[in-house]
């Protein structure tokens, strides 16, 4: 019963990012900016029709099918370590990919787009440079794939020290 917490993760990632999106749609037009810590962090409504900063543009079936094909192969994982037991880093972060992909999986499905809003520019001066750098926008699903992939790599790191030091139980393979 305590393997389903990360797919309540996975449903609280998917129903949040549908919902923030759905605010989006809903009360600003696209394009539009509100700004909520001067211009360095504000919400910008954007459609992105590709990947992660604005690549492979309009490549919707592309996506939707990679994205089948990640999501079977994250809730296959999932089962085989709900089995195995241990790696609760790892489930998670399979939880939070598993929401996000959703989550944009959605959008691009049944509007061949997803909607992005969180929108932060950085300004500064470095060593003398001025850097005025806009970072691409993007969305809480992307967030959680994100955060997800960093956990799974840590996951990884921990594993492969573990190993190396002889330490890994049973329980810990995957």
């Amino acid at each position: 019963m305590l393997h389903l917490i990360y797919y309540v993760l996975a449903a609280l990632v998917f129903a949040l990012d549908q919902f923030t999106k759905r605010l989006i749609v809903v009360h600003m037009n696209e394009g539009d900016s509100i700004s909520v810590i001067g211009d360095f962090f504000m919400l910008t409504s954007h459609r992105n029709r590709g990947a992660a900063f604005g690549i492979l543009q309009n490549q919707r079936w592309f996506f939707v099918i990679v994205t089948i094909v990640i999501l079977i192969g994250v809730i296959w994982y999932l089962q085989k370590l709900r089995r195995e037991g241990g790696r609760t880093m790892l489930k998670v972060a399979l939880g939070l990919l598993l929401g996000g992909a959703l989550g944009n999986f959605l959008d691009r499905a049944l509007f061949g787009e997803v909607v992005d809003f969180l929108h932060f520019h950085f300004r500064f001066t470095l060593l003398g440079w001025d850097v005025d750098y806009d970072y691409a926008i993007f969305n809480l699903a992307d967030s959680a794939i994100v955060i997800g992939v960093a956990l799974i790599f840590l996951d990884s790191l921990l594993m492969w020290r573990k190993e190396k030091r002889g330490i890994v139980h049973e329980h810990d393979q995957a």
